[in-house]
């Protein structure tokens, strides 16, 4: 029998492995999903990587708790133990793997091109993927890639009151979430980010969209809520914003680990049709937002070996301020630099 959206997730998932993953003829490619996502998502896209010619595995498994280090205790070691033996491994976990150890060791092995598509269901994998332009939302993030790669200086505000400013290092990589066909770590299209220097990294980054990867303190959305971090030379040295803010600095002080309270990448979002649903692989890519990660620092944001921390939290910022040297590429989230805006525009933002 046919079910809702079988056609157009068909579509999407040959998007994703054709297009995006550009799967070739002969590669293993693992599927992995816990038992809190939707399966079909997972079935759809084993179903396109076998038609493509594919080596295919699909790994069901229980739902850890947390994500990150914290699900290891929780998962099977077979699944651990094969991570890195993949050409291509599409995670669709509720709770992510990512920034596990063995992701860690995925993404840095020279071969497997990781993804990491976190608990999409079928409606968010159609709207997401198989709706978008993506040849016009390529050309978008690669001008925004190169408008801030050469940025020496960028200021981040928000009204919720993030006024926060840090410096680039030329030597890091700009990551571009768009297309998977290179080793290493990818993420859902719509997103820019990278590290600036952490040492530079001073002001206040007020959360007003979501927060989530806190563990057994998962906020998710906000809903008028404000967590503000005060930032100093990178390193949380205080949470403002009453009882949810205090929840969060618990957590923190619970883990104990001063990696924890480092900040780890900045991100833009700009995809054109997410929405602020408390689906975090969605929410993070909400047009014209930031998204600032702390904790725990994967290698494709430093070229270098990741720094360790045993979770990594992600907040997002709505409506964001973008000044790069001065100069302002959104205003209150809206796209105002003359070149983006003109793509902007074809993307129906």
């Amino acid at each position: 029998m046919p079910a809702q959206y079988d056609l157009e997730l068909a579509e999407a998932a040959y998007k994703l492995v054709h297009d995006q993953l550009k799967l070739k003829k002969g590669e293993s490619i693992l599927i992995t999903t816990d038992s809190a996502s939707e399966f079909r998502v997972a079935e759809e896209i084993a179903k396109m990587a076998q038609a493509v010619g594919g080596k295919v595995m699909v790994a069901w498994h229980t739902t850890p708790v947390g994500y990150g280090a914290m699900t290891e205790p929780y998962l099977p070691e077979p699944l651990m133990a094969c991570a890195d033996k993949t050409d291509v491994w599409v995670e669709l976990n509720n709770q992510w793997l990512l920034y596990s150890s063995f992701w860690d060791k995925a993404v840095t092995n020279g071969r497997t091109r990781q993804v990491m598509l976190g608990d999409l269901d079928i409606p968010q994998l159609v709207r997401l993927i198989g709706k978008v332009d993506i040849s016009t939302q390529k050309e978008f993030q690669d001008m925004v890639v190169e408008k801030t790669r050469k940025a020496k200086t960028i200021r981040i505000t928000n009204p919720a009151g993030t006024d926060v400013t840090f410096e680039n290092d030329p030597d890091r990589p700009i990551n571009s979430e768009i297309e998977y066909d290179t080793p290493g770590a990818h993420f859902l299209l719509g997103q820019v980010g990278w590290a600036p220097k952490e040492e530079t990294i001073n002001g206040r980054i007020s959360f007003d969209g979501a927060l989530s990867g806190g563990g057994e303190a998962e906020l998710g959305l906000l809903n008028g809520d404000v967590i503000t971090y005060v930032v100093e030379k990178g390193r949380i040295i205080d949470f403002e914003g009453g009882e949810k803010a205090e929840t969060i600095r618990t957590w923190f002080e619970k883990i104990g680990d001063p990696n924890m309270y480092l900040a780890a990448h900045v991100c833009y979002g700009f995809h054109p049709t997410a929405r602020l649903d408390g689906t975090t692989n969605e929410d993070e890519r909400i047009w014209g937002s930031t998204q600032w990660g702390f904790g725990h620092q994967g290698s494709n944001f430093t070229g270098k070996e990741p720094r360790k921390a045993p979770g990594h939290i992600d907040g997002i910022c709505l409506n964001s301020t973008v000044y790069l040297d001065g100069v302002k590429i959104t205003s209150d989230g809206v796209v105002v630099d003359p070149d983006l805006k003109q793509l902007a525009e074809k993307l129906g933002r």
